[in-house]
């Protein structure tokens, strides 16, 4: 099998990271870590190949057009391919115990231009890659504060910001099905990270897990899902 070529967002740190340490210890996937700080990004993957991974950083704003389209022709000639995308970088920018009635409108413009238009703008840039080979895996780390089935009060923008991602998830799914490209969401669930807190209660390892699992899946994998702890969850 040829060597399969990964991108993971927002991957400096955290989840993002960790999910780079994953693919990359799969072995035959070259991981492009991208992150929007050269320094901490260069450091998180020199890290990473330090530990014997095939991981290389790439600057990337996921809310700058022009900058992924760059990115996109800089892959297509340098690697010819991208097998996987894992939509990661993410925002929460809702003050403490923000609700919907007192909250600010520039707070849901900021936050869909990370957690919603960039997915979207790398999956526009990054399928036509996929599509050529009539192979790729798209995950797109989404939350269980977006879940409609179980909404509820605070963090409104996060909120709205994850459930339009899922739906970008649904939408992209069944217009891709057949095309050997499989999209789907994850929730890692409460993870120990800078927006989760030292007190959540799960470990990066864990939050990583389900999305490594969904860009890692056969080519009879679902599509159009959304997971946690590689089980289906309600939308």
């Amino acid at each position: 099998m040829e060597q399969r070529i990964a991108v993971v967002t927002g991957a400096n740190r955290g989840i993002g990271f960790e999910i780079c340490r994953q693919l990359g210890r799969r072995g035959g996937i070259r991981v492009f870590l991208a992150a929007r700080d050269g320094t901490k990004g260069n450091a998180a993957a020199q890290k990473l190949r330090d530990e014997g991974f095939d991981v290389e950083f790439y600057p990337l704003d996921v809310t700058n057009e022009p900058g992924i389209k760059t990115f996109a022709g800089w892959l297509q000639g340098t690697c010819k391919r991208c097998d996987i995308l894992v939509n990661n970088a993410g925002v929460m920018l809702d003050p403490r115990g923000s609700r919907v009635l007192d909250s600010k409108v520039k707070t849901y413009h900021d936050t869909l231009e990370t957690n919603l238009i960039g997915p979207l703008l790398l999956v526009r840039a990054l399928a036509p890659l996929m599509k050529q080979d009539g192979y790729g895996r798209i995950v797109n780390v989404s939350s269980g504060q977006g879940q409609l089935s179980d909404m509820g009060v605070g963090t409104p923008a996060y909120r709205v910001s994850k459930t339009a991602l899922n739906a970008l998830t649904r939408t992209l799914a069944a217009e891709l099905k057949g095309s050997g490209i499989l999209v789907n969401s994850m929730c890692p669930g409460w993870v120990k990270t800078d927006m989760g807190g030292a007190g959540a209660p799960r470990t990066v390892e864990q939050g990583a897990d389900t999305a490594v699992w969904l860009a890692t899946l056969p080519d009879d994998g679902p599509s159009g899902g959304f997971f946690r702890d590689r089980k289906s969850i309600p939308w």
